[in-house]
């Protein structure tokens, strides 16, 4: 049987499953899973239209109930595909609600046509408090990509995911968030909820809170503290560009990397709120403490846009674990009048830390820190290394509330607003700068310059020595080197003893 042949015949399956699911619209007319390992159901083949009119949430309900009815052993059989056009869906979780039974799964795939190419279009009633993806500890292993997902309800969240250790391992290629969220993804729960990957992704729109938060408060939770299992996000080659709101927010901890790409923040948050004010921030860890594995944070090659001063690329309360920037820029906008008094890096630091340290980065503006009380002086919690300081000497770059000096910060090889580093150059043997005397030029006596003291191996003498009578007439009262006279100049190959 050709391939061809295959796929319809499986899509015919899956007509036929549609049309008893419509007839029922119950979990319980799904059909017997067949022993095919690669289902792939076409949402297209199930009713759904596409035109950014027509209401296509049965055709993905149905879809989902297709691919969760055909779980064997704990594995998902189904790749959902969804073809090119605007495909509205105006009830929650019809994507996906993953809600018990079945319990665990690992592997479901939903497969767009490209980025733009395919988009799903997010129309509930109301906004706030539905998701157009629901994950309660059912599914592990979930992969989305080449699609848009956008919100044409202001407020609509777009996953809501909860897990006591089996939900994790969500990977997001070549995707795109447009529109106005409440949530991207919000993640809550005692265990889990880790090994996320967004790869090649678009973040755009607008956020009440972040695109990435975590975590809710669920039942069952004793202490804050329960939810510290955010470990291993990663995003690789992101284009984050949106207008308002928090990119990540991590209350309850996190082991986060972000590599690559370009983060800007366009517009300002229509209305001031009392926890955000009218500040958008790309990395927002708002809570202090957490378990020391789940304090870790790193960016690497990234360009930043600060384009107002309500932009803010870090703002971190952690009282431990460690924060690294290298290799990024946040300069762009260097010209801007408002740039030199911009605090786009900002930190709580006390005598655990976190440990910051910032690596050939090119930074505006100033960072602050808010240090704890503490009886004796911080250790040293920050370095810089090789960084370019665009707006200000190191003296005062660094900040303490207003514009106290920090102590506990230290430069190591940096370039400052002042042309150059204060840090003291590393020691290296003196040169003299004084050719060897068979390649100097003879000039007069009367235009001979003086050789400085810093510039001779040895002090001058008080009186100048007699020449060598292996140096050449008139050049300068240098020293001789040691042996000079067996030393022959006008032979390449001979070597001075």
């Amino acid at each position: 049987m050709s391939r061809v042949s295959r796929r319809r015949l499986l899509r015919g399956g899956a007509s036929v499953l549609a049309a008893t699911t419509l007839s029922t619209r119950g979990a319980s007319a799904v059909q017997q899973p067949s022993a095919d390992p690669d289902a792939v159901v076409n949402v297209a083949d199930l009713g759904a239209v596409g035109d950014g009119r027509t209401d296509d949430s049965e055709a993905f309900e149905i879809a989902y109930t297709f691919a969760a009815a055909r779980v064997s052993g704990g594995v998902g059989r189904v790749v959902i595909e969804i073809p090119a056009g605007d495909f509205l869906i105006t009830r929650p979780q019809a994507l996906l609600n993953g809600v018990a039974p079945p319990r665990p799964a690992s592997g479901l795939r939903f497969s767009g046509a490209g980025r733009r190419m395919t988009s799903l279009v997010f129309r509930p009633g109301t906004g706030p408090g539905s998701f157009l993806c629901r994950n309660r500890d059912v599914w592990s292993n979930l992969s989305f990509e080449r699609m848009q997902f956008r919100s044409a309800t202001p407020g609509a969240s777009f996953f809501d995911s909860y897990s006591t250790g089996q939900a994790q391992d969500y990977r997001f290629s070549e995707c795109e968030w447009m529109g106005e969220w409440e949530y991207g993804l919000v993640l809550s729960g005692t265990d889990t909820n880790s090994e996320m990957r967004w790869e090649a992704c678009r973040v755009g729109g607008r956020y009440r809170r972040a695109f990435l938060y975590s975590g809710l408060t669920r039942s069952g939770q004793q202490e804050p503290n329960d939810q510290d299992q955010f470990l291993n996000y990663w995003f690789t080659d992101m284009k984050v560009e949106y207008e308002w709101g928090n990119f990540l927010e991590f209350p309850y901890g996190g082991s986060i990397a972000c590599r690559g790409g370009s983060y800007i923040i366009t517009g300002r948050r229509p209305q001031s709120t009392p926890e955000y004010g009218t500040t958008s921030t790309f990395f927002r860890f708002p809570v202090a403490q957490h378990h020391d594995s789940v304090q870790r944070f790193h960016a690497q090659d990234i360009r930043f846009e600060v384009r107002d001063p309500d932009v803010v690329v870090i703002d971190c309360v952690w009282n431990g674990g460690t924060v690294h920037f290298s290799d990024c820029d946040d300069t762009g906008l260097a010209y801007k009048d408002f740039s030199a008094e911009v605090r786009p890096h900002r930190y709580n630091v006390g005598p655990r830390g976190p440990l910051i340290r910032y690596d050939s980065c090119q930074l505006v503006g100033r960072h602050e820190y808010r240090p704890a009380s503490a009886p004796d002086p911080l250790p040293v919690l920050a370095r810089y290394d090789m960084c370019l300081l665009r707006s200000h000497t190191e003296r005062d770059f660094a900040v303490a509330g207003g514009t106290d000096q920090v102590p506990f910060v230290q430069f190591v090889d940096c370039i400052d607003a002042g042309g150059t580093s204060d840090s003291p150059a590393p020691a290296s043997p003196s040169i003299p700068s004084t050719p060897p005397p068979c390649l100097a030029p003879s000039p007069s006596p009367a235009s001979a310059p003086e050789p400085s003291p810093a510039t001779t191996p040895s002090p001058r003498p008080a009186t100048s020595p007699e020449p060598s009578p292996a140096t050449t007439p008139g050049t300068p009262d240098t020293p001789a080197p040691r042996d000079a006279a067996q030393t022959d100049c006008s032979s390449p190959q001979q070597k001075p003893p």
